[in-house]
């Protein structure tokens, strides 16, 4: 403070900064949360259908979020490349890639549909669908599959919005969707008595439904600016390769998930169903600390746009410090709310010991992952997706022998999922913070201009 009381320029630039990070964060953060509500609506009208229903919705929805996290690149690497231009001043060169790269999601889109629509009984058998269950499973994938298109055009209109500073549109949008989606599959699960297909068939017409909303936005923005809104195959390949380190990124990612899952399964089965608990309060987590990586993005790419590389010094130091406390916080929240939350989950007392347990150890070591996640979405902000697929694949060849070394040696039950947790929330996200850390340091990911 001044001698007048007034505030001093470092902390007046800290404040306005602050609020440009958490003017994006909070919308960015609803949006996050509002999608999970689609698979969770849809368990709770389906589960009173019967168990085959339910396990069948489980299988194919296993599915749909897969195809959400591997081609989540549409939304990332989108984000990152209209920020960029964005910041150089180039309003129609970012607006232009964000109509590449809703071609290149609606290309895709089509594609998987045609082969989710062939290929659903081959692919619920693969998973090892039985003969109760399959014929559920395949009807909600055929039913949701013409939804996929807009499922990825969401995600590539989303990055291209969060790009333009602007993450209002999409949680509104997000909201609006999961309403919808509730409302649907009520009245055909149940109105018009079509079972499991209802629910599919509310998922696909509420995914297209969000499409088409952000589309308006972003059609609407595009004319303004006289972009043409026709396919521009360069564009819409420069886009596509964009993508393909971030595509490699998040495969190491869920092989590292993978691994996971197959040594709680040998922990026997109080292990296995505590590690669902657990996971499930992980993503919840996850997705409170990627609001803030969201918004690292879309501020650090505008910021390399526009050639301010001190600026984004600032921004990389900020939103980590928030993405650290955050990460404290909520993990002390997580560790001593794990005794209280675990009986809503289950009735077995070796569940909720073994839960309890992990959460514990997860909840300390969450600062690690606030670090991660934030740093992980500084460097997609800087189109750094070549060095994170690297980094990607360097840190599941170092966590793998961790989990394997649990596998081998922990005790089952409580004891063998806490050593399981320590391997991943800590040994893991610790050789991504390493990986990360080590690049941010240095300024060959800082490359300015568009």
């Amino acid at each position: 403070m001044t001698s007048g009381g007034s505030v001093s320029e470092p902390q007046q630039a800290r404040r306005l900064l602050d609020r440009r990070i958490f003017g994006l964060a909070w919308p960015a953060l609803g949006a996050l949360v509002a999608e999970p509500l689609f698979v969770l609506v849809d368990s709770a009208v389906v589960g009173r259908l019967g168990t085959p229903q339910l396990a069948g919705l489980t299988l194919a929805s296993t599915v749909l979020v897969t195809l959400v996290a591997v081609f989540v690149f549409l939304a990332y690497a989108t984000t990152a490349a209209v920020a960029r231009r964005l910041g150089a001043n180039d309003a129609q060169g970012a607006l232009a890639v964000g109509v590449d790269g809703v071609w290149l999601a609606l290309i895709l889109g089509v594609v998987l549909t045609i082969l989710g629509l062939t290929l659903a009984p081959e692919v619920i058998t693969l998973l090892g669908g039985s003969d109760d269950v399959a014929p559920h499973a395949i009807a909600y994938l055929r039913w949701s599959a013409p939804g996929i298109p807009g499922m990825l055009v969401v995600l590539a209109a989303t990055g291209a919005l969060r790009g333009l500073q602007d993450t209002r549109t999409p949680f509104v949008v997000a909201v609006t969707g999961a309403i919808t989606n509730a409302v649907l599959c009520v009245t055909f699960v149940y109105g018009f008595d079509m079972g499991i297909a209802g629910s599919g068939l509310s998922t696909a017409i509420a995914q297209i439904g969000m499409a088409l909303a952000l589309l308006v936005v972003l059609v609407k923005g595009a004319r303004a600016r006289g972009v043409s809104l026709r396919p521009h195959p360069t564009g819409i390949l420069a886009n596509f390769r964009a993508g393909i380190p971030l595509l490699v990124r998040t495969l190491t990612l869920r092989g590292a998930i993978l691994v996971t899952v197959l040594v709680a399964t040998s922990k026997g089965d109080a292990a296995l169903a505590a590690h669902q608990i657990v996971i499930s309060i992980w993503n919840l987590v996850a997705f409170v600390l990627d609001a803030l990586a969201i918004a690292a993005q879309a501020l650090i790419g505008h910021g390399l746009g526009a050639q301010d590389p001190d600026g984004v010094r600032a921004i990389t130091r900020r939103t980590l410090w928030w993405g650290t406390i955050a990460g404290a916080v909520i993990g002390v929240l997580v560790a001593a709310s794990g005794w209280l939350i675990t009986p809503l989950f289950s009735t077995d007392p070796a569940v909720r010991r073994a839960a309890a347990l992990a959460l514990l150890i997860t909840g300390l070591l969450t600062p690690i992952a606030g670090w991660v996640f934030v740093l992980d979405g500084v460097l997609i902000g800087a189109g750094d997706g070549r060095y994170l697929a690297w980094a990607g694949l360097i840190t599941l060849v170092a966590y793998v022998p961790l989990a394997l070394a649990v596998r081998a040696w922990a005790p089952e039950g409580a004891a063998g999922l806490a050593w399981l947790w320590v391997a991943f929330a800590g040994g893991f996200m610790l050789a991504r913070a390493v990986t990360t850390g080590l690049r941010a340091r240095g300024t060959r990911w800082m490359v300015v201009g568009t």
